[in-house]
């Protein structure tokens, strides 16, 4: 027989035996599902045996109140409820209702628990029971051997104690080694939860027969330890051939991925070490030969006599090695060899002058459109771009009295794009900038000395070595305000991440000078050599000096270089984040923007994105709004696949600054994916009424179509080629040095 109605066992609820009242709850809970609008009628009812605590079957009551209100949407009260029914709340169902309940447990108890671990002065309790919960799904995890949820779950609620568990007991140890690692470097938001899991992995890493090194260094990098790297370096090339090798990789991946400063720190550790070797090894062997000649001496001369050998006899003997580390050192050399850089730069080099396929065909025709020095800027800009590395200047040489026609600013620019073709070519990169750099005798100009400058950087750009000097010494003898700027620009781009104290002293020496020319490039560059440090004293000297100088062009580099500073230090940028966005000058605030970008790079964090959307919305400068969502770009740039959908209503914003932010989140986000979602939004705002964005689009076009080809996106030719060729002879030269970014595929 099919119930049609709750009310006969809802009637039982009034009766006053308690067994009759647990018959009708017995029966509520297996029709609720069916029936709950009917018994929401009679919540109330419920509510107060649950209340009853002589009542014998008050959990049993509250867990049909729990679904109940979970039925009506109130999924709050409905967890209350859930936590009020103890055991009877089975976590182990697989309904619709205990997962949502439980993810509600969940979510509420990491909240508290990390409001916990981060104040633990607030004095915030956790209710036992929602403890229960967590520490029941942990269980279920573990028992249905769902070790990767239990990773999960275990880094959301902040509890390192069954993280490591879960990857101990795991099938496969090295296989959710990797997957904990990159959940760890993806998914937390903390920086100092970050490191604490990061010591676990090192730890559990250690303890493997066949430790993954070269994840443990990544480690080591993350947590800004060089001792240990130094360390696991120098113990690998002890080690068998195998184990060498792999210190070689490992090098290898931490010129790729660690700044100039935390490998200068691994180099002198490594150098260190090895001096202190040969030392110790040269008393060994001085204490060895005088043992020797003591014991000579006891013995007598019979025994001398004993010992004597021929001349032959002695030549066919090996010599006596004084030093037993020569093969560590050999391979210690080598190792610095290839953490310095040169061996990386080398290949790359190499690798792009082989493949160079650049049809400078196209710079040809650009060049026959080119009406003013904008877009003669632009074409030699476009040059730097399609020979990036090569050191193919065959261009330039070819159109010499072309290039001349460049004046002022316009001849930095094309004096500092040499240092662009020519990137990485360092060992004769004086030589071959001889011609633009400052002389006695010079009569090149300011403008070609400042590039001359500008270019050395580009050149040795994240390798600055010696250059780095050389640099630092012309920016203290110059005392033109161009030339400094592309010296300090050089400098900082050579300089780049060393947080080298004289470095940043005579940047700050020019910032200081309170010359817009100068003071803009200084800025900028302190952010480049201080870059991820966040570094107090920078970033107090940097915000001091932004509020006191009048020079709207200084301000610009300093919003940049404070934002660079924070670059990647999550919630330790919360303060200074603050504090600009706050501020009443409009370009403070727009570096607040840029410090959110900076700061949460890639973190994809939705604290961050809310803050920068509201923002994007809501301020009343127009490039503040700009830069918070193009910022959006940044934080979201590990997973491009999301930026679409965050930015595609901004995309329609009726203000053009807003609809420019979108198009640069997307380019920035999405570059060289091709993803079809972000060239489907960037496809109609080719039509936007407003040139600035229209160049927008095209820059953002452009970068995510980097390295695509025809074959697997066919809106390479469809976007962007017919588009820009279309534009060249319409005379609209102020889009052509964004459109030919895009041209080059």
């Amino acid at each position: 027989m099919t119930l049609t109605s709750a009310a006969g066992i809802l009637a039982l609820l009034e009766d006053p035996e308690p067994a009759l009242k647990g018959f009708a709850l017995q029966n509520l809970n297996e029709i609720v599902d069916e029936f709950w609008a009917e018994i929401s009628e009679s919540v109330s009812k419920l509510e107060e045996l649950h209340e009853d605590e002589d009542f014998p079957h008050r959990e049993l009551s509250a867990l049909v109140v729990s679904k109940v209100y979970y039925h009506l949407g109130g999924f709050e009260l409905s967890c209350d409820y859930a936590l009020g029914a103890g055991s009877l709340f089975d976590i182990s169902s697989s309904s619709e209702y205990v997962e949502t309940i439980v993810a509600q447990c969940i979510d509420r108890y990491t909240k508290l628990h990390v409001q916990l671990s981060e104040h633990p002065s607030d004095n915030v309790e956790i209710d036992s029971r929602l403890e229960a919960i967590v520490q029941r799904m942990f269980a279920r995890c573990f028992h249905d051997r769902q070790y990767k949820q239990a990773v999960g779950i275990a880094l959301e609620t902040r509890h390192l104690d069954i993280f490591e568990r879960a990857i101990r007991e795991s099938d496969n140890m090295p296989e959710m080694l990797d997957y904990s690692f990159r959940v760890c470097l993806s998914m937390v938001q903390s920086r100092e939860f970050r490191n604490h899991i990061l010591e676990c992995l090192v730890n559990i890493y250690l303890s493997l027969e066949d430790p993954d090194y070269v994840n443990i260094c990544q480690c080591y990098i993350f947590l800004d330890n060089t001792q240990a790297v130094a360390e696991l370096l120098l113990n690998l090339v002890k080690g068998s051939q195998t184990d060498h090798l792999v210190a070689y990789q490992i090098a290898f991946d931490m010129y790729e991925s660690a700044t100039q400063h935390f490998l200068a720190e691994v180099v002198h550790v490594l150098r260190s070490t090895v001096l202190l070797l040969r030392s110790d090894a040269t008393q060994t062997v001085e204490a060895g030969t005088e043992s020797g000649q003591s014991t000579q001496k006891d013995e007598g001369p019979e025994a001398m006599e004993t010992e004597t050998k021929s001349p032959e006899e002695k030549e066919a003997e090996p010599a006596p090695s004084t030093s037993p580390d020569d093969p560590l050192k050999h391979r210690v050399e080598r190792l610095l060899t290839i953490l310095g850089g040169e061996t990386t730069i080398s290949l790359h080099q190499d690798f792009l002058i082989r493949n160079n396929h650049a049809d400078l065909a196209i710079l040809k025709n650009t060049k026959e459109h080119v009406r003013n020095s904008i877009s003669h800027t632009a074409t030699v800009i476009a040059n730097a771009y399609m020979h990036c590395g090569t050191t193919v200047d065959t261009f330039l040489r070819s159109n010499l009295d072309w290039f001349a026609k460049a004046s002022n600013w316009a001849r930095f620019t094309a004096t500092a794009s040499l240092g662009v073709i020519h990137r990485g070519h360092e060992k004769e990169s004086l030589n071959l900038m001889s011609t633009y750099l400052p002389k006695d005798s010079s009569a090149g100009g300011v403008y070609t000395e400042g590039g001359g400058l500008f270019a050395l950087g580009f050149i040795h750009a994240n390798h600055g070595g010696a250059i780095t000097d050389y640099l630092l010494n012309q920016l203290k003898e110059t005392t033109t305000d161009v030339v400094r700027h592309g010296g300090c620009l050089g400098l900082g781009l050579a300089a780049l991440g060393t947080a080298r104290h004289d470095v940043y002293e005579q940047l700050k020496s020019n910032l200081y000078q309170d010359d817009a020319v100068t003071g803009e490039a200084a800025g900028l560059a302190m952010g480049l050599v201080m870059v991820g440090s966040s570094s107090a004293e920078a970033i107090d000297d940097m915000v001091k000096y932004s509020k006191e100088t009048q020079h709207e062009k200084i301000l610009r580099g300093l919003a940049v270089g404070i934002a660079l500073t924070m670059y990647g230090r999550l919630e330790e940028a919360d303060a200074l984040i603050e504090m600009l966005a706050s501020d009443k000058d409009p370009l403070l605030r727009r570096s607040g923007m840029y410090t959110i970008g900076m700061a949460y790079c890639g973190s994809g964090n939705n604290g961050a994105l809310k803050r920068l959307l509201h923002i994007a919305v809501s301020d009343v400068d127009n490039d503040v709004r700009r830069a918070a969502v193009a910022s959006v770009g940044f934080i979201l740039f590990r997973t491009p696949e999301q930026c679409p959908g965050v930015v595609s209503l901004l995309a329609e914003s009726y203000n053009p600054h807003v609809r420019c932010g979108a198009a640069v989140a997307l380019g920035i986000a999405c570059a060289g994916t091709g993803l079809r979602d972000a060239v489907a939004i960037l496809e109609p705002m080719i039509n936007d009424p407003e040139n600035f964005v229209r160049q927008a689009v095209f820059v953002a076009s452009a970068m995510i179509l980097m390295q695509q080809t025809e074959a697997m996106t066919s809106k390479v030719c469809g976007l962007l080629g017919k588009e820009c060729t279309g534009l060249l002879p319409e005379g609209l030269d102020d889009w052509i040095d964004l459109l030919l970014d895009g041209l080059e595929e």
